[in-house]
């Protein structure tokens, strides 16, 4: 056993300064025989969680054993079996020696002048010293004090102060730290009158517990700090001294910042790259290199003449108890109304032994106690109150036996669990969120097996309707955390979140943190920067770094340099600066970065969170607010006992909630969306025809194919896709449409199973369907089919085989034959880990039959709404601008007279660009157009509009914005978009005459009001002269359109190739990105050169990357090597390309695919030549006189290169016959290609 333990020591989570993992510091610490290590990360505890669980770990195997010591100790008398009982005491006692030690600390700032000075640089740090946790009085003052330095005393860093050590200081010990600290700074600057001073303060206050510690860092490393160990050396002799003459004992460190000492040059990467120098910079920031944590016969060598400093530290290991930071639930109290009761109260009403006798004597005890219970059994009582008033309004005021009885198990459960509180605090920030007018889904996850909360209004799915079960969400048989994850609309998520924090309090609401870890691209980025290689070579050697590795679960530098034959070379590379950037990439990667907020994890507590956990602080990106985050982080928070809530922002329920906005401006009418009739007859035909292009959770193109092969007809039918439509159960749909249809034949293994089967024509689909089966056919419990649920989900085989034996133990007893249970059981087996929550699926089916009823029943304002919500995604806008042309409904330009903030829609339903999107138009000068226009009709023409706008919102910039996105279009007579921008023949600038215009005429028409004889005609100013100006061209108007709104909207420069791009071409340019989907293809891609950039390569090359998009999006085409050389002229930025190829394996490494260039060709002069010939298929029985004059009318006389052929086809008889158009060629146009895609009984195709 190591006679040394390290105190003082920093892992990764010292952000940026330390460069060990916790798993290696521990491991090391062991092996070495140390029997404790101490975590003291710079201002922070964000890794104590992972530290204490990680100690854990390793002392499992030993405490299993004393564990089993304690068993055996229970089972013998203390009086008839003394030698025994002494006997094991004695084992536990040597038992318990060989557990590792977890010592929580960290090594604090101390302001100069306390906390709450913040003025200036002497505020802005404070001097080091290392807190250690004695005990758990001592945690939780620590992280008390740890938490109030980031509320509090942040000041560039988290810094405590004297008042909070002495508030705080039972249960902690103090160490001097390093150079940095007060006493050896004091020592350094010559005050050894100061620094006796402080050493009798601490002395004073932690007494026994107050040490000095002494390092010794000699650099013996080329470029490493060489003027701290002099420094040492001198503040050691002073303490040394100091300790003498106070009684102060010393202890020995060695400030931990990496493991190993060959970590050193990759850690002094690290601090270059947390102070933003180069490597090369001679004043930079310097460690001696000694930082790593060294081995007792290392720290024995070098402590040799003053032993009894390390001999010390094992005095603070053995003052440090074992405690845990962990703790049963710590539900937060709702504040109940004192009209229905109180605690005081309930406890005049209710003796212990009535509390024992209706909780049950285990979970009484559980839940801790009397005061504690009696809590919970007053938030009981409420939550039964107002289920129940829920319930006569879910369910009428007679409620069913079944309901009811389905109503008290839950609420039993609830209450024995001690979980009321949490059900009343979510039904009360749901009910706040809709009275302020929040959109709130209906549910999610298995929450919605619950008919408390469906009556409560949590959820807003009958759970009993839809055979969904509450101990999916919770077990009766087992105590679980409740998990209610809750949808907002996006805008009214952070509304909700600031009234739970007003209701609950600051301190009692914290948001949950988040650790960034340099990924594998980014620590090469972020080494190469500090080595100072070339910013081309740093992204080539990045995008060299695959994806994926097959049979690698993840992709790491390491297996990257030996997969990829270009990093293989550079990491062997005789350039030293290339081959260290990869080397120190390699130490560094997964090194914790920086620290975030949980996108919704919140944390509502019982009392102030940082009782509990320490906290930091953060900025709310919404309000600019500082909020509360906690150090732990959401996969370890609850197992401090603090309840975690997902508070969700949901796109849709923004869509739908502006989609009843622009319904109820359209029509006057308010939809209550929650309240639309379920058997809608036009949303099943849009279903059926596969028209969900923009509604939730139905688009995808494989999904559409099976809904038109489906033909859903009630909503049964689309919570089983939701379910089925993902990999596994997907194969199932087949045999679903086909019993749906009556096309394959419905049977059962027991014909009693129909009754949870027939909704999904005899198929399991749903994890609930095996868990009421177990019931029916064995008689399992509640909780006997959660478990059978999650075993075999997780296939747990033992637990499996035991549940299988009840099974067919059950089923026999209920008269059912062994052999087909045995079936039974084997067909759940092999669909239970594919089969789907019915809970969720049900939730989402019923959002997702909202946007389908709304876009079959108002179009245009669903439409405006999602294209609302999709603005910034410029292949989403895209494509549901497609799909309102397929709809017969254009979407049109911003427009002064017609557009508000967002979409909108127009009297003639058409859908109308919003003003708010366009760039530089702020909301206030929005307001006033909109409400101008309101108030005093239309705007006649741009002159108009500034005699009557206010100016002062909507201003220069604002109106040269709105001119050139076209929102003056409509007064195209009186002024086209690029006058707004020319000059007169004086040179004036057109918008400025005109703003000053606007002005002058405001001010005398407010001057001729207000006198005495004047009226609105009473004076008259000359209106400007619009200048004329030479007409932009069609790009020219589209590129200033797309810079302000950020698409192309009146128009797209690629329109005139859009048979090509559609029709020609086998893939879009976004598509280049999935190589995968395309390996060993040939494609063919065109669009518009959008940019390029050109570099050089490692090897002094040339390369160039181009940047071209079509409809679909954008995609770049990289040019090294011959392509460069031949292909390189088509980088320039305005050029419409056709581009032919072949994704394929690379040359040295077949399993690394490339795109390879066959040829690329100028569009214009290529595209009358793509279309070799189109066929058209004419059904003989469909065809009509009508028809052949359309077909006539646009192929006729339309002369060109492409060959006519027809094939009339007689479906009744299976024959076709093929027709040539021998003697002309036509152009295969725009138009006809349009008439031939509308057309429902027309097909084509080209070449």
């Amino acid at each position: 056993m190591s006679d040394f333990v390290h105190l003082h020591v920093h892992s990764q989570y010292s952000l940026l300064d330390g460069q060990a993992s916790i798993k290696n510091l521990v491991d090391k610490a062991v092996d070495d025989g140390m029997k404790a290590i101490a975590l003291t990360d710079h201002g922070s505890m964000f890794g104590v969680k992972e530290f204490y669980n990680y100690v854990n770990k390793k002392n499992a195997p030993q405490q299993a054993i004393l564990k089993n010591l304690a068993n055996e100790l229970k089972t013998l008398d203390k009086e008839k079996d003394a030698d025994q009982v002494k006997k094991i005491e004695d084992q536990i006692a040597i038992e318990t020696q060989k557990l590792f030690k977890p010592i929580i600390g960290c090594e604090c700032y101390v302001a100069h002048r306390g906390r709450t000075s913040k003025e200036g640089r002497p505020d802005m740090s404070g001097w080091h010293l290392v807190v250690l946790a004695k005990n758990k009085q001592g945690y939780q003052n620590l992280i008390k004090m740890v938490s109030q330095s980031w509320t509090e005393g942040f000041y560039m860093r988290p810094r405590i102060d004297k008042e909070l050590l002495e508030k705080y200081s039972e249960g902690l010990i103090i160490s001097s730290a390093c150079l940095g600290g007060e006493i050896p700074k004091k020592v350094t600057s010559g005050d050894l009158e100061a620094a006796e001073e402080a050493v009798q303060w601490f002395k004073s206050v932690f007494g026994e517990d107050y040490y000095l510690e002494l390092q010794r860092h000699q650099a013996t490393k080329p470029g490493a700090n060489v003027e701290a160990y002099p420094l040492q050396q001198h503040v050691n002799q002073e303490l040394l001294k100091i300790g003498a003459k106070y009684d102060v004992k010393v202890i020995a460190t060695n400030d931990v910042h990496f493991v190993n000492e060959e970590d050193s040059e990759a850690h002094d990467r690290l601090i270059c790259l947390s102070t933003g120098k180069d490597y090369n910079d001679p004043n930079r920031m310097r460690y001696t290199m000694q930082e790593w944590l060294k081995s007792t016969a290392e720290m024995k060598q070098l402590f040799a003449d003053v032993p009894f400093a390390l001999t010390n530290t094992l005095e603070i290991a053995e003052k440090v108890e074992f405690y845990s930071i962990d703790s049963e639930p710590l539900m937060p109290f709702f504040p109940i109304d004192a009209s229905f009761g109180t605690e005081e109260e309930y406890k005049t009403r209710y003796s212990e032994a009535q509390l024992i006798e209706e909780f049950g004597e285990g979970a009484y005890y559980r839940l801790g106690g009397y005061n504690k219970v009696i809590r919970i059994k007053l938030e009981a009582d409420f939550l039964t109150h107002l289920t129940y008033i829920g319930a006569a309004e879910r369910y009428g005021e007679d409620l069913e036996p079944d309901i009811k009885e389905r109503l008290d198990f839950e609420l039993e459960t609830m209450k024995t669990m001690g979980f009321p509180g949490y059900f009343l605090i979510v039904q009360d920030f749901i009910a706040a969120a809709r009275g302020m007018g929040v959109a709130v889904g209906p549910g999610r996850g298995s929450a919605a097996g619950s008919a408390v909360a469906y009556c409560l209004k949590i959820t807003d799915i009958d759970p009993i309707k839809y055979d969904l079960l509450f101990e999916r969400f919770l077990n009766p048989d087992r105590i679980s955390m409740p998990d209610i994850d809750i949808d907002f609309d996006d805008d009214g998520r952070g509304e909700v979140l600031q009234w739970v924090t007003q209701k609950y309090g600051k301190e009692r609401v914290a948001h949950i943190i988040t650790y960034g870890t340099m990924a594998t691209k980014s620590a090469i980025k972020d080494v190469a920067r500090v080595q100072q290689l070339p910013l081309s070579i740093s992204n080539e050697l990045a995008k060299l770094v695959p994806d994926r590795i097959p049979d690698k679960k993840k992709v790491t530098l390491r297996d990257a340099i030996e997969y990829v034959p270009e990093l293989k070379e550079a990491a062997n590379s005789p350039d030293q600066n290339l081959k260290d950037t990869l080397k120190f990439a390699q130490m560094l990667e997964g090194n914790v970065r920086n620290i975030g907020v949980h996108a919704c994890g919140i944390i509502i507590g019982q009392d102030d969170i940082s009782n509990v956990v320490p906290v930091s602080t953060a900025e709310d990106k919404e309000s600019g607010e500082s909020i509360l985050v906690t150090q732990y982080e959401g996969s370890v928070i609850e197992e401090t006992g603090l309840i975690k809530m997902d508070f969700l922002g949901l796109k849709t329920l923004s869509i739908i909630k502006e989609a009843i906005e622009n319904i109820k401006h359209t029509t006057g009418n308010t939809i209550d969306i929650s309240k639309i009739a379920l058997d809608d007859k036009r949303t099943y035909e849009l279903y059926s025809q596969g028209k969900t292009t923009g509604t939730f959770q139905f688009e995808s193109a494989g999904m559409q194919k099976y809904l038109k092969e489906l033909q859903p007809s009630k909503f049964e039918d689309l919570i089983a896709m939701n379910a089925l439509y993902r990999p596994g159960p997907m194969d199932y749909i087949p045999s679903f449409i086909a019993r749906k249809h009556g096309e394959e034949e419905i049977a059962y293994d027991i014909s009693v199973m129909d009754r949870y089967l027939d909704d999904t024509y005899g198929i399991t689909v749903y994890q609930e369907q095996v868990m009421l089966l177990s019931r029916l056919l064995a008689d399992f419990t509640r909780g006997e089919s959660d478990e059978l649920r999650k075993a075999m989900g997780k296939k747990k085989i033992e637990q499996m085989n035991k549940l299988k034996t009840k099974f067919l133990a059950g089923g026999a007893k209920n008269g059912h034959e062994k052999k087909v249970l045995e079936k039974v059981w084997a067909d759940w087996e092999k669909f239970a880990s594919y089969a789907f929550n019915k809970s969720h699926a049900t939730c989402y089916s019923w959002i997702a039959y909202q946007t389908a009823w709304l876009k079959a029943n108002f179009p245009a304002e669903y439409m405006a709404a999602v294209l609302s919500r999709n603005l910034s995604n410029i292949t989403e806008i895209t494509k549901f601008m497609d799909e309102c042309r397929a709809m017969n409904m254009s979407v049109l330009g911003p427009d002064v007279n017609e557009s508000f903030s967002k979409f909108a829609v127009n009297d003639a339903g058409d859908i109308r660009f919003g003003l708010g999107a366009i760039k530089g138009v702020g909301s206030g000068a929005v307001a006033d157009i909109v409400q101008e226009r309101e108030k005093n009709g239309p705007f006649k023409g741009v002159f108009d509009f500034v005699e009557r706008i206010n100016l002062t919102s909507c201003n220069k910039r604002n109106i040269e914005s709105l001119a050139l996105a076209g929102a003056f279009d409509a007064f195209s007579q009186e002024i086209k978009r690029e006058q707004f921008l020319g000059v007169n023949v004086k040179g004036e600038a057109f918008l400025d005459l005109l703003i000053r215009y606007g002005n002058k005429y405001q001010a005398d028409k407010t001057l001729a009001q207000n006198s005495l004889f004047g009226d609105d005609s009473s004076f008259d100013i000359a209106r400007p002269e619009v200048p004329v100006t030479e007409d932009w061209s069609e790009l020219e108007l589209l590129n200033k359109e797309r810079e302000l709104i950020g698409i192309y909207l009146s128009a797209h420069p690629l329109d005139d190739y859009s048979l090509i791009l559609n029709h020609i071409c086998n893939i879009g340019v976004a598509e280049l990105e999935d190589k995968d989907a395309l390996a060993n293809k040939e494609i063919t891609f065109g669009g518009l050169v959008s940019s390029a950039r050109e570099g050089m390569t490692k090897r002094n090359t040339p390369y160039m990357i181009i940047k071209v998009e079509d409809f679909s999006g954008s995609g770049e085409i990289a040019l090294f090597g011959d392509d460069y050389i031949n292909f390189s002229k088509y980088g320039r930025p305005g050029l419409y390309l056709f581009v032919r190829g072949r994704v394929q394996g690379r040359h040295f490494n077949p399993n690394q695919l490339e795109f390879k260039i066959t040829s690329i060709e100028l569009l214009p002069d290529v595209k009358d030549k793509l279309i070799e010939k189109i066929t058209i298929t004419l059904p003989l029985h469909e065809m009509n006189n009508q028809m052949i004059e359309e077909l006539s009318e646009l192929t006729k006389d339309k002369p060109g290169t492409s060959l006519l052929y027809f094939e009339v086809v007689d479906g009744e008889k299976n024959m076709k016959v093929e027709l040539f158009a021998r003697n002309f060629k036509i152009q295969v146009s725009k138009e006809l290609v349009d008439f031939l895609s509308s057309s429902e009984n027309l097909i084509f195709r080209l070449n």
